[in-house]
């Protein structure tokens, strides 16, 4: 559980903080340039999900996200053995989810600031996101992984 909590709340703290920075220092109106042409600081408001889908619900996405925070932390205190992959992806998961809930209680919206423009069809440009959505990101990745990876071990058989 220590891991855990060392992965989360710092990654939490992180979300908040940065978003804190965006909300005093990035205008809504003028974005603020890192690498010209791929990079930017942008102050967007989402009130929906994932690439702005399903805008203006965000008393839904409270409760999705809320369910969603129970069955994480209930997955956590499950009694099993260690299992690093498993760990790392539901503690991101737990991060992400109560960086954007946060979000969404306090201001109405999730606050997203990261704009990358990869300069190919589908993403020009990538739309923006924030650090609790790369959380989030994250953990799926890492739990496909583990799925994929714990699938193929040797199952063990009763005979000798």
């Amino acid at each position: 559980m220590k891991f855990i909590l060392f992965l989360s709340l710092p990654l939490y703290a992180l979300d908040q903080w940065t978003k804190h920075l965006v909300l005093r220092f990035v205008s809504p109106e003028e974005p603020r340039i890192i690498i010209s042409s791929f990079f930017h600081l942008v102050n967007v408001t989402n009130t929906g999900a994932a690439f702005g889908s399903f805008r203006n619900n965000n008393t839904f996405f409270i409760v999705i996200s809320s369910i969603a925070l129970l069955i994480v932390v209930g997955l956590l205190m499950r009694r099993r053995s260690p299992d690093f992959w498993r760990d790392a992806s539901l503690a991101l998961l737990l991060a992400g989810i109560l960086g954007n809930l946060t979000d969404r209680l306090l201001y109405g919206h999730v606050i997203d600031f990261l704009l990358f423009d990869l300069h190919v069809r589908f993403a020009h440009p990538w739309p923006a996101f924030n650090v609790a959505d790369s959380c989030i990101s994250i953990a799926v990745v890492l739990f496909v992984i583990h799925s994929l990876w714990h699938g193929k071990r040797p199952t063990r058989t009763g005979t000798s």
